[in-house]
């Protein structure tokens, strides 16, 4: 039994919604809310800043922001200073 020719044609407007369902069709593995548990550890109060409470990963990752940013500075102050006394012709 074959199908219907007419069945067979579709235009771009009818394929996208069919496409669409299937990319986020309910089939798919259910993940685990994992919200819950950051918000506990986030509004817990131990006295650290919530920059610092996701642990060492966090950490890591101020300590390089600050890093580079303190040494950002310090390299374009010292251009400045360059730029803003120029050398003498001879």
């Amino acid at each position: 039994m074959s199908p219907k020719a007419e069945d067979m044609t579709f235009t771009r407007g009818e394929k996208l919604p069919r496409l669409a369902s299937r990319a986020f069709s309910s089939s798919a593995r259910q993940l685990k809310n994992k919200v819950p548990e950051s918000q506990k550890i986030f509004q817990e109060d131990n006295g650290l800043p919530v920059h610092i409470k996701g642990g060492t990963g966090d950490v890591l990752l101020y300590r390089a922001t600050m890093t580079l940013t303190i040494a950002g500075t310090c390299y374009s102050l010292y251009w400045l200073l360059i730029a803003s006394f120029p050398q003498k012709k001879e």
